[in-house]
């Protein structure tokens, strides 16, 4: 009897080890020396706080870096997967980096929700994500932020705002608002778009037109920076870029910025290609 009951409870107890070591909850290691690729990874609770994510076979903590890509659309509209087209591209040229695309929450004109800073923050949370999962991931934490347009001012107002642990090695932005009150002034149409989705004009907010100005946050220590900019860019116009440009200058960032001739707001295909191989000598060239 003591014998059965003995060997009842091993039964017993091996049946509780085997449904604890199979929960759904267990965290299965990811093999570093595979690809891995995930749609929609949720770095906060809204639907558009989410992202995608290529993790390169053969990654590790030491030289893993991240490129970063934020969409454009005028902080109202646009999706990550506008990065899908470049995302194969890159990851030929740059196997070793990780590669993600962020969503973020957009501005409303029929509810006014998400107002500015909203888009900014969301940008910071995703990339506070990405950083926490480093260890988990096997990558550096080390990153280049990217994006056009919208996407770009984001780059570059997390680059030069929020960089203070020294993880954004560099910054990419093709044809960005980079100073708001200025490109408040360009055309009644663009001052009506800022004071709705800021909530004011200049004169009646001018801290947050200022804080959400990547002008503003130049440094000496800011990272390295490319600007690329259609001389003939009617959304927004090629001074934002040259004013940003001479910034740089001033506080003697290391950067690269060009002017396309004949160019507007968004590229032909084939000066879009031409344009990624300038990008790809950036990063090899000045991120360490």
């Amino acid at each position: 009897m003591l014998i059965r009951s003995s060997r009842c409870l091993l039964y017993a107890f091996f049946l509780i080890f085997i449904g604890a070591s199979c929960s759904s909850d267990e965290q299965i290691p990811l093999d570093p020396n595979r690809e891995v690729f995930w749609e929609d990874v949720a770095y906060g609770e809204d639907e558009r706080q989410v992202m995608d994510v290529l993790l390169p076979a053969n990654r590790n903590r030491q030289s893993t870096k991240i490129l970063i890509w934020i969409h454009s659309g005028g902080w109202i509209n646009g999706d990550k997967r506008e990065f899908e087209a470049q995302r194969d591209w890159l990851k030929l040229q740059l196997p070793d980096y990780a590669m993600i695309a962020f969503n973020y929450r957009l501005f409303d004109f029929n509810t006014n929700a998400n107002r500015f800073p909203t888009q900014e923050n969301d940008i910071r949370e995703a990339v506070d994500f990405v950083l926490s999962k480093s260890d988990e991931w096997n990558i550096s934490g080390d990153m280049v932020l990217a994006g056009a347009s919208s996407g770009g001012h984001l780059a570059l107002l997390q680059a030069y705002k929020h960089n203070q642990a020294k993880r954004i090695k560099g910054a990419i932005a093709y044809f960005p608002p980079s100073n708001l009150e200025a490109l408040f002034t360009y055309n009644s149409f663009t001052a009506l778009g800022l004071a709705t989705i800021l909530g004011g004009t200049p004169d009646q907010v001018p801290d947050l037109y200022q804080r959400s100005s990547p002008f503003h946050f130049v440094g000496s220590d800011s990272p390295p920076t490319l600007l690329l900019h259609g001389s003939e860019d009617l959304v927004v116009p090629v001074s934002q870029s040259i004013s940003l440009q001479e910034k740089l200058i001033q506080e003697q960032v290391m950067h690269e910025a060009y002017i396309i001739e004949g160019q507007g707001h968004g590229f032909d295909e084939e000066v879009l290609i031409e344009s990624l191989d300038t990008v790809i000598q950036f990063i090899q060239s000045n991120v360490p």
